[in-house]
């Protein structure tokens, strides 16, 4: 499967998670797949507690967050004081 046909499963429903990127139309946002690879969870994990994912949502998830990444500017999450 092609980079296209992975984020081809990601989509944008305004009536689901108002319009958060949610995976192939299920009430599964990206955001959440990317906080569990975060918090530490593998795909294996994350594809147990969710039966009806596939390993290619979870990459399709990878894939998404690093184009956002790669075309915005990013501001630090955390401003030191005095800085």
């Amino acid at each position: 499967m092609n980079e296209q046909q992975l984020l081809d499963r990601i989509t944008i429903n305004k009536e689901i998670f108002g319009g958060k990127p949610i995976i192939r139309g299920r009430r599964l946002a990206v955001e959440h797949v990317l906080g569990m690879l975060a918090a530490g969870d593998t795909p294996a994990t994350i594809l147990e507690g969710y039966p009806w994912l596939e390993p290619e949502d979870v990459q399709a998830c990878l894939i998404y967050a690093r184009r956002l990444v790669a075309h915005e500017r990013i501001e630090p999450l955390m401003i030191e004081a005095g800085v």
